[in-house]
């Protein structure tokens, strides 16, 4: 497999249109990342796998996506000492029995916890743990946050014009 900087592990098929949004971003950015489907219940020799060939790889940051139970970050997390970002897929609770599986991992084991759906903001996240050691990195964040704060000024540009 290529290097890659981030893995992009989401539990099931049904996950890729919110984590298509992490992946879009990260893409917009030029971070190399690879993405993959494995659920940490149905499949963990797979996501085992998964987690040692991305470390191979090279991968600095997780970002995992699941929905209902959401073990798939925390699964992770238990295989790696790099940062796991978890994003809570809605669900049939809306989404909070997602968000509270990912945020309540126990001590000693991290997953950063994202809005429900927010995949977007995982792949920020994971930019700006790599932009500490990556001054390309950095400066492709300062320009996409400076690209957002300028929608915000032409939307009330449009807006006081009315």
């Amino acid at each position: 497999m290529e290097k890659i900087k981030v893995a992009v592990v989401m539990g099931s098929e049904s996950d890729l249109p919110v984590m298509r949004k992490a992946c879009d971003t990260l893409k917009t950015l030029g971070i190399a990342h690879k993405t993959f489907i494995a659920s940490a219940h149905r499949t963990p020799e797979l996501l085992a796998a998964i987690v040692a060939r991305c470390e191979r790889a090279g991968a600095l940051v997780y970002i995992a996506g699941a929905g209902g139970a959401a073990h798939l970050p925390g699964v992770i997390a238990s295989m790696t000492l790099r940062p796991v970002i978890g994003v809570p897929v809605n669900s049939k609770l809306s989404g909070l029995d997602s968000l509270l599986s990912i945020a309540q991992m126990p001590s000693g084991v991290p997953v950063a916890a994202m809005a429900v759906d927010g995949s977007a903001n995982a792949a920020i996240l994971a930019a700006q743990i790599l932009a500490a050691a990556d001054k390309n990195i950095h400066k492709k964040l300062a320009l996409l946050r400076r690209g957002a704060a300028e929608k915000i000024s032409q939307a009330n540009d449009r807006l006081n014009k009315e």
